[in-house]
C-alpha cells in the first residue's frame, strides 16, 4: 500500500485549522533567510502558504550574505523577547562565515520549531517533552495514521543526520521499538535492512535501496530527494520495492507534504509551552 503524505498533510491541516480558530490570538512564525539560495526561496514560499492558510503572522527577514553574526544574533534576540512571535527558525544553509550552530542555538528552545536546538535534542533523546524536528515527526505521524505497529517493531535508520537521521531513530526508541542506525561505515548493509520492519532511508542517494535489501510484507520510509534531469528521485528504486513491502512511501508525495504541517503544528506547540502553564 501506498502510504499518501498528502491526504494526512490535508486531514492534519484541517484538524489543525479548528485548534486554531479556537485561539484568542494570532500565532506568529519568524523565518530568517541569508541570502538567495534558490531551494531556500522555494521552501520559504511553502511555509508562508501555509502560515496565511492558518491566519499565522508570517514575518520573512532576509539578509544579504555578508550580514555579521552579531546582527543576526541580535535579531535572534529580539524575537525571543517578541511575545507575538510563538515560532522562530533560521532556514538553511547559511553562508561559511556564519557559525550555524551557534546561531540555531541562540533560538529559545521553546521557539526552536525546527526542535534542532541542544536543548530540544537533549529533550528528545531523553523523551522529555519538547520541539521535535518536523520531518521525523511527519514520518511518526504517518505511521501512526496508518496503524504501522511502532512499539516492538525492528525499525532500521540508513542515515545519520540531525536532521533526520538521529532523531527518527529516537522517537522509534521513545515509541519501543528497537532501533538500528546504518551509515556510510556499516558492514553488510543488506544483512541488517533485511530484518527491518520499518526501514527509514534518509540518505540521498538516488535508488539506492532495492528489493533484495529489503524483508517482504515490510514498511518502507524514503526520505530521499534527489534531483536528476528535471525529476525527483528518492533513495529507494520505488517500483522495484513496492510489490515486495506493505507498505511505501513514494517520491514526491509521501513524506515530504508532512514536513509543512509540522512546522505549523510545532508553531502551535511553541505557542503552548509558552502560554499555557
Amino acid at each position: 500500500m501506498i502510504i499518501d503524505g498528502k491526504l494526512v498533510r490535508d486531514k492534519k491541516l484541517e484538524e489543525l485549522k479548528k485548534i486554531i480558530n479556537k485561539l484568542d490570538r494570532q500565532l506568529g512564525l519568524a523565518v530568517i533567510q541569508v541570502g538567495s539560495d534558490e531551494a531556500s526561496n522555494v521552501y520559504i514560499k511553502q511555509k508562508e502558504k501555509y502560515a496565511n492558510e492558518l491566519g499565522y503572522k508570517f514575518i520573512h527577514l532576509k539578509y544579504d550574505e555578508t550580514i555579521g553574526e552579531d546582527i543576526l544574533l541580535d535579531k535572534i534576540d529580539e524575537l525571543n523577547n517578541d511575545s507575538s512571535i510563538d515560532g522562530i527558525l533560521v532556514q538553511m544553509p547559511l553562508p561559511h562565515h556564519l557559525d550555524e550552530n551557534k546561531i540555531q542555538n541562540r533560538i529559545s528552545s521553546s521557539k526552536d520549531v525546527d526542535g534542532l536546538t541542544y536543548m530540544n535534542a537533549g529533550k528528545l533523546v531523553n523523551n522529555n517533552q519538547g520541539l521535535r524536528p518536523c520531518t521525523p515527526k511527519g514520518i511518526i505521524d504517518l505511521l501512526d495514521y496508518y496503524n504501522i505497529p511502532i512499539e516492538g517493531s525492528n525499525a532500521v535508520v540508513i542515515g545519520r543526520s540531525i536532521l533526520v537521521g538521529k532523531p527518527i531513530a529516537n522517537l522509534l526508541l521513545n515509541r519501543n521499538a528497537t532501533v538500528t542506525i546504518c551509515h556510510s561505515k556499516t558492514k553488510d548493509l543488506a544483512s541488517i535492512t533485511k530484518k527491518a520492519d520499518i526501514l527509514v532511508v534518509a540518505i540521498g542517494k538516488k535508488w539506492f535501496v532495492d528489493k533484495s535489501m529489503i524483508k517482504k510484507g515490510s514498511t518502507v520510509i524514503d526520505v530521499g530527494i534527489n534531483r536528476d534531469d528535471g525529476k525527483l528521485y528518492g533513495d529507494v528504486n520505488f517500483d522495484d520495492v513496492k510489490d515486495k513491502c506493505k507498505y511505501i512511501t513514494p517520491v514526491p508525495g509521501g513524506v515530504g507534504p508532512m514536513t509543512v504541517l509540522e512546522l505549523m503544528c510545532n508553531v502551535y506547540e511553541a505557542f503552548l509551552l509558552n502560554n499555557v502553564k
